[in-house]
């Protein structure tokens, strides 16, 4: 199983100011100045895992080119696990490429890629099988095994951990850097070490490019997010030739939605990550293209300002992250990892800009550039970002105006009267006149402003707001979808702004007792794959569980999910407890280790840890008065084999 350790000791030296940033004792790294900024590619893995071969590889190599990936500093062509036979070549102990995968050979291979103006990357492990077992592991042969990738023409190794016969990490990757560094060609290194030995603090001194700081990344927000927290106190140890890497790109995969993979690759992005894309870029969408190639995103990534990106506020579900820029300006991401559309702002101030009379400020994913008093606000959608890059002096800049929808709740039982809001907020440094304000609804439901939906003028720093009444007759239970637009004039010229919101229809749960699985979540997030209903998480993303099963016993009913996630219910004050037994699932052995909470209105009611090794936990609850009932896991010592049960989940209403 794979560990991630705290990394509260390297937030604790970031802290007091004792450690500085890698990059700055890596000005001569031991294998060569090969990744000054962090590297871009693709990587087979995350889509095709053992399904590779020569063709495959080709044409991804072709694709990269063509879709413009190359031109916007794509470059490595990664092949991942399973390129090779299960044996070494008996008469010389050398690595043989798959007979059946790759008939034409590495070599011929990476010449093909090289003739793309492309570089080609291998993988092995630094044990004596890797992770597939479906080839050796370069434990004991890495003279032999590094001069063979540099004799092939290979321009990078990704190199994994697994099968490692209890040989202490930094003696097996010190082995191999020792090896490139004699190899012959430059070899760029990647350790993939997932973080379970802090490589980020020895990973330079064996010759590492990058390093893995978690374990592996799945197509879903929970193992994104869960990356993403693991990154918090990293940012002392990054820099030029010497990046922390919290895994390949899922952008535009299966699992995210296109908000979760915008968000996703802001992130990666502000955090200096290396940019492994990880789709079919054979069949990506434009929008997903979109996302890889945005000159703006690829330009924070790839600058090195002197700090990897940070956080630097967290309230909850929302969070100001931001990356100080080699030219004096600040990258900043607003992430709302909630269910529903918030509102999140930032200062300059708390950006670290110096004290301005006005800021520039560019939205890095529309392009639209405002002057700021110094107030940065956006209405971010659920598992969305807004990411801009601030910088002092404004010039002649319209003001900077957000548009925002507010429903006065997130969720109405029925056909009950909704209030919705609509705000426009002037950030910018000068008036704007004339705000015409405007909400549109699905074509069930009817609006009735409650006053003005005009405002004749907003002053800078100061907002205007109209306010609607929805009804509908009967409407479906399920998500409505709000669109806020607003007009307003500045300098004789007409400026227009939209937002997007919603709120959900829900009804409440019936009187007497009933599964959780029998009835209908607001939401539900997932570490890995879809929650079940009444089977456990499964061992695909698509999920194919099994009947639920902890510590031998069977349970018929139940929800199968899997750390770190949360599944939401409505009960609307109707109800009066919740009983539920928790542990992991038997289909993952004695591996796995995940917290339980039963959440009410955000107060958490019960929780308990569970494992593998363990037995199943009974949770009570009381929910008298809770409006909305959250089941939430998280992982504890990384997200690996975390099948979080909940068995038998009774809820008692009236």
């Amino acid at each position: 199983m794979r560990r991630v350790l705290s990394t509260s000791l390297g937030l604790a030296l970031l802290v007091t100011g004792l450690v500085p940033a890698t990059g700055a004792a890596a000005a001569d790294p031991p294998l060569g100045n090969l990744a000054p900024t962090p590297p871009m590619g693709w990587n087979s893995w995350n889509t095709f895992g053992c399904g590779i071969n020569e063709q495959l590889i080709r044409g991804m190599a072709d694709t990269i080119v063509s879709s413009g990936l190359a031109k916007a500093g794509y470059q490595y062509v990664n092949v991942d696990d399973c390129w090779g036979e299960k044996d070494r070549d008996p008469a010389t102990g050398r690595y043989v490429a798959s007979h059946q995968r790759f008939p034409s050979g590495i070599k011929a291979l990476a010449d093909y890629v090289h003739g793309k103006g492309l570089k080609l990357g291998i993988y092995t492990s630094a044990g004596t099988e890797t992770c597939a077992r479906t080839m050796p592991g370069s434990l004991g042969h890495e003279e032999l095994d590094a001069k063979t990738f540099a004799e092939w023409g290979v321009d990078l190794l990704k190199y994994d951990n697994c099968n490692d016969q209890g040989v202490p990490a930094k003696d097996r990757y010190q082995a191999m850097g020792d090896a490139l560094k004699k190899a012959g060609r430059p070899i760029l290194y990647s350790i993939c070490e997932w973080g379970a030995n802090q490589p980020w603090l020895w990973g330079s001194s064996v010759g590492g490019h990058m390093w893995r700081t978690t374990g592996d990344i799945s197509a879903s927000w929970g193992s994104v997010t869960s990356i993403l927290d693991q990154q918090v106190g990293l940012e002392a140890y990054s820099g030029p030739n010497a990046w922390n890497d919290p895994d390949m790109l899922e952008v535009g995969n299966p699992g995210l939605s296109y908000a979760e993979s915008r968000a996703h690759m802001s992130l990666w992005a502000l955090l200096n990550a290396p940019l492994i894309a990880g789709n079919d870029l054979r069949s990506m969408s434009a929008p997903v293209r979109g996302l890889l190639t945005d000159p703006d995103v690829l330009a924070v990534n790839q600058d090195w300002g002197g700090r990897q990106g940070a956080k630097r506020r967290d309230d909850g579900d929302r969070e100001v992250w931001t990356k100080p820029m080699s030219d004096g300006s600040v990258a900043v991401v607003l992430l709302n990892r909630g269910s529903s559309q918030q509102t999140i702002a930032t200062t300059a101030a708390e950006l670290g800009l110096p004290k301005a009379k006005a800021y520039t400020v560019r939205n890095l994913w529309t392009n639209a550039v405002a002057a700021s008093g110094g107030t940065i606000r956006a209405q971010v959608g659920s598992h969305d970002v807004a990411m801009f890059r601030v910088g002092t002096g404004a010039g002649a800049l319209p003001p900077l105006v957000t548009v925002e929808v507010a429903p006065a709740k997130p969720y109405t039982e029925g056909s009950d009267p909704t209030k919705v809001a609509v705000r426009i907020y002037n950030d910018g440094t000068s008036s704007i006149s004339r705000a015409r304000l405007g909400l549109g609804v699905p074509a069930d439901w009817s609006t009735v402003p409650s006053g003005p939906t005009q405002v004749a003028t907003v002053r800078a720093g100061q907002s205007g707001t109209a306010t609607w009444s929805l009804t509908a007759d009967r409407p479906d239970p399920g998500p409505v979808d709000l669109r806020a637009t607003a007009s307003w004039l500045w300098h004789n010229t007409v400026y227009d702004g939209t937002s997007s919101g919603q709120f959900s229809v829900v009804t409440r749960p019936p009187a007497g007792q009933s599964q959780l699985s029998d009835l209908t979540w607001l939401s539900a997030q997932n570490g890995w794959g879809p929650v079940e209903r009444d089977t456990s998480n499964g061992e695909s993303a698509a999920g194919d569980g099994k009947p639920i099963t902890i510590a031998g016993t069977v349970y018929p009913k139940g929800l199968g999910a899997h750390a770190p996630g949360v599944i939401g219910y409505y009960l609307g004050k109707h109800c009066s407890s919740l009983t539920v037994t928790v542990g992991i699932d038997d289909e993952v052995a004695d591996r796995g280790n995940a917290r339980f909470e039963v959440v009410g209105d955000g107060a958490t009611l019960a929780s308990a840890d569970a494992t593998g090794a363990g037995t199943a936990v009974p949770l009570s609850a009381n929910v008298a008065g809770v409006d909305l009932l959250e089941l939430r896991t998280a992982d504890i010592d990384g997200p690996d084999s975390d099948h979080a049960d909940w068995a038998a989940p009774v809820l008692t209403c009236s």
